[in-house]
């Protein structure tokens, strides 16, 4: 890859990238930042006038995707909104040390993105603060719980309901989420209020957060017959919040009653076979 600071590395998709793994490892780490890393990452970022020459260059026009990495830069920001925002009851670090680490979070993002155009001094002081608390990566992809399988199945047919202008059963599925929208409405929010607590208490509240931004960016695709965007309406926001409460309650559904389950899942079974709680006993 060089390491010279002056190769430009065409790179068309993610999957051609150089640094792919490693890439896929900052990406997958980011929902399971624990509050505990937060302050070493504030502490360990540095801004040297040699360490912003690097940022620039990882962030400049030349590198490969840099769209994706201000994207994902995007990602953080959202998986970090409560803790930026600093007025949540359940949170435990102070804000400022947050910004602080959220910085080391971007620069190795950027760095890893940017590998085949830095220096190897540049590459290594930027993704110093990340590797001395991920010296190694934790997990391969994120952690959506015991119910995994389940999430992410419902999460992959929600673009289904963004071609329904083409899908006579996508249409149909639509309007029949819409009407369960209306059942048992206080009762259901009642139940999404707890899975939330549940996924504070379990420690899952970026996951939680980085379903829900997965299941909304997947149900605003424009239909892939007509590329019309997806309509922004009442009945848009009603289904796609019942089908994130849903997502939202697999991931937890190890830490919530298996009747708080059922109430916010029943609706979304003809999207995806749901089943109970596995048995830990088989």
């Amino acid at each position: 890859m060089g390491w010279n600071g002056k190769s430009r590395t065409t790179v068309a998709r993610l999957e051609e990238h150089p640094n792919l793994e490693e890439i896929l490892g900052v990406l997958a780490q980011l929902a399971h930042i624990a509050d505990s890393d937060l302050p070493h990452l504030a502490e360990t970022w540095l801004n040297s006038p040699s360490i912003a020459e690097a940022r620039d260059r990882a962030l400049s026009p030349d590198s490969p995707l840099v769209l994706e990495v201000l994207a994902a830069f995007e990602a953080v920001g959202a998986l970090f909104a409560d803790d930026l925002l600093g007025e949540a009851p359940y949170l435990t670090v102070d804000r400022d040390v947050t910004v602080l680490a959220l910085k080391s979070v971007r620069d190795a993002i950027a760095a890893t993105y940017a590998r085949p155009v830095l220096r190897r001094g540049e590459y290594d002081a930027l993704m110093r603060p990340w590797r001395s608390v991920y010296a190694q990566p934790t997990v391969d992809q994120p952690d959506l719980g015991p119910r995994a399988a389940q999430v992410k199945a419902l999460l992959a047919t929600l673009p289904r309901l963004s071609e329904r202008c083409h899908d006579d059963a996508g249409r149909a599925l639509f309007e029949a989420l819409v009407d369960q929208s209306y059942v048992a409405e206080s009762d259901r929010a009642d139940a999404a209020a707890a899975s939330f607590q549940a996924a504070v208490l379990t420690e899952r509240r970026r996951v939680w957060a980085l379903v829900r931004r997965t299941g909304a960016e997947g149900m605003s695709r424009p239909c892939a017959t007509c590329r019309v965007p997806v309509e922004d309406s009442r009945d848009v926001q009603r289904v796609l919040a019942l089908c994130l409460d849903a997502a939202c309650a697999l991931l937890v559904a190890d830490a919530m009653p298996d009747a708080s389950t059922a109430l916010l899942t029943e609706a979304v079974s003809a999207l995806v076979p749901l089943q109970r709680r596995p048995d830990p006993s088989t």
